[in-house]
């Protein structure tokens, strides 16, 4: 996969059909029946579609851990609505309350083609109804804060790891609670590490301030998990926390 220091480049393309043809410098580049052809220094390559999936996908919850949705009921959420499949809906918050934790979660975007930018498979992770890991449809984009695996208003992820809509995703989250003294002062942020479909995308961040749109302010209090509802259907399942 991509190690995050290799150039990058960017071309306008145009479809015809089944075929995907790109433009830009001299490198002529194709895209048809999942095969990616290009010519580089007058040497011609084609490349194979992969299809990533997590390594963590139907993750097991460990000894110890609190089950908050599984399929079977949304009884650990309110508000909480599932699908006929047993999916949880988005607009969804956790009736128990965390301090430290960590987190697993799947979700799924939604294919919505004609939409753009924060319309287009839009939710969000709240980490303690504070801080927002954003959930969006960011296949392909450059990976900044309000796109998949962002933090939001505080950190672009350090690989954008956005897989196409309609895949199950996961994130896994390291999550230390901000610290306060007996006046209510913070003494030290909130942090976090997490993995986007298995690669660390944020390393032991700091969260200086709560994210926009969280519903909960900054304080010594626990907070829920909070999954926004941005007008998107965006997906839930296989959503389990360990508290530290």
């Amino acid at each position: 996969g991509y190690d995050g220091a290799a150039e990058k480049r960017q071309y306008d393309g145009a479809r015809d059909g089944d075929t995907v043809t790109f433009t830009g410098g001299t490198t002529g580049k194709s895209i048809t029946g999942g095969k990616l052809t290009f010519s580089l220094d007058g040497q011609e390559s084609v490349i194979d579609r992969t299809v990533r999936k997590s390594p963590t996908l139907a993750a097991k919850p460990p000894e110890g851990a609190l089950v908050l949705f599984d399929g079977k009921s949304a009884e650990n959420f309110k508000p909480g609505r599932m699908t006929e499949s047993g999916l949880l809906m988005q607009g969804a918050n956790s009736i128990k309350k965390f301090q430290g934790h960590k987190l697993h979660i799947e979700f799924r975007l939604p294919y919505e083609p004609t939409k753009r930018g924060q319309a287009r498979g839009n939710s969000g992770c709240y980490m303690q109804a504070r801080y927002e890991l954003q959930m969006l449809d960011s296949f392909g984009l450059a990976g900044k804060h309000n796109e998949c695996g962002g933090i939001y208003t505080i950190a672009d992820p350090d690989v954008n790891m956005c897989l196409p809509p309609l895949q199950w995703q996961t994130y896994d989250i390291d999550f230390t609670a901000a610290k306060f003294d007996k006046d209510g002062k913070k003494t030290a942020n909130a942090r976090a590490t997490v993995r986007h479909n298995g690669v660390v995308i944020h390393d032991d961040i700091e969260l200086p301030k709560r994210t926009t749109a969280s519903p909960l302010a900054e304080g010594p209090e626990p907070g829920f998990l909070h999954l926004q509802d941005h007008g998107n259907p965006v997906r839930y399942r296989n959503i389990w926390v360990v508290e530290k």
